[in-house]
Formats: C-alpha cells, sequence, structure tokens
C-alpha cells in the first residue's frame, strides 16, 4: 500500500477561517484533528482537537483543576464563547510547526513511522509535481490502522 492509495478526501479549514466553524465541523464530524491550510490551499498545521478544547478552558483551570469541580454547569455551558471573534490561526500555538506530510509512493510503513515519530493523528498527502503541490488527500490513523489489520 501506498500513500495514494491510502489518502481519503478530509475536511480542511483555513487560517483565516472562524474558529466556531471548525469547531463545529469537529464536532460534527467527530474528527480528531483539522488539516488547516494556507492560502494557497498547502497544508499548514494540524488543529488536534484537544487543542481546540484547551482554548475553551480558561488558564486557571488548567492551572488548578480542583477549580473546574466548583464551576456550575451555567457557566460551563459558555465556554465556547472564548472562540467568538477568533480564527482558526489564532488557535494555532506557536510551537505548531508544519504538519506532518507524505508524499504519494511513501509505503504504509513510512507513513506509519512518521505518524508516530510527529504523534500526529492524520498525515497530508501532498503530490509536488511541476505544476506545484496538490493536496491529494489525508490518511488518519484509524483508517491507517483498519488496512494494516485487514493486510494481516
Amino acid at each position: 500500500m501506498r500513500a495514494h492509495d491510502l489518502a481519503e478526501d478530509y475536511p480542511t479549514v483555513s487560517t483565516g477561517d472562524e474558529a466556531m466553524t471548525a469547531a463545529r465541523l469537529m464536532a460534527e464530524e467527530r474528527l480528531p484533528a483539522l488539516l488547516v491550510l494556507d492560502p494557497r490551499g498547502v497544508p499548514a498545521a494540524i488543529l488536534p482537537a484537544s487543542q481546540l478544547v484547551k482554548t475553551l478552558v480558561p488558564p486557571y483551570v488548567i492551572e488548578d483543576p480542583a477549580l473546574a469541580a466548583v464551576i456550575d454547569e451555567r457557566h460551563a455551558d459558555r465556554l465556547c464563547a472564548a472562540l467568538a471573534g477568533r480564527t482558526v490561526g489564532d488557535l494555532l500555538t506557536g510551537s505548531a510547526g508544519p504538519p506532518p506530510i507524505a508524499a504519494p509512493d511513501d509505503t504504509a510503513l513510512e507513513v506509519a513511522a512518521l505518524m508516530a515519530r510527529t504523534r500526529s493523528p492524520l498525515v497530508a498527502v501532498l503530490d509536488r509535481d511541476k505544476a506545484g503541490p496538490r493536496l491529494l488527500g489525508v490518511i488518519t490513523a484509524s483508517h491507517l490502522l483498519h488496512r494494516l489489520l485487514g493486510a494481516a
């Protein structure tokens, strides 16, 4: 199996998209992460669901988890207000490096090693031909496991 055989269509967002729209997409599709594209349509980053959830939790609760027990449900229901007026680009941490990218001819083991090395739930498959980079799709960890287990 090669990366181009494993790549599937996958929802993407751009750095300028509204954070609330990205959160709804992630929630409705139950995605482990979103692939973030730059204005040219080239993979720029991965926004894991855990990073988005972290954005919703007030910093003082992250520092002292015991405070989470004393915040009532009425206030907890307003956590998504933290996304109002923000873009996907605002949610990306400064440490978010480029996303893991596989070449179309990479083997399943190469993709698995890339996922393991980067601890990423997904890998973008990018064709870099003369016309410029073109996103072929995404390989998720669950899809890769499914295919590898099927081959076993």
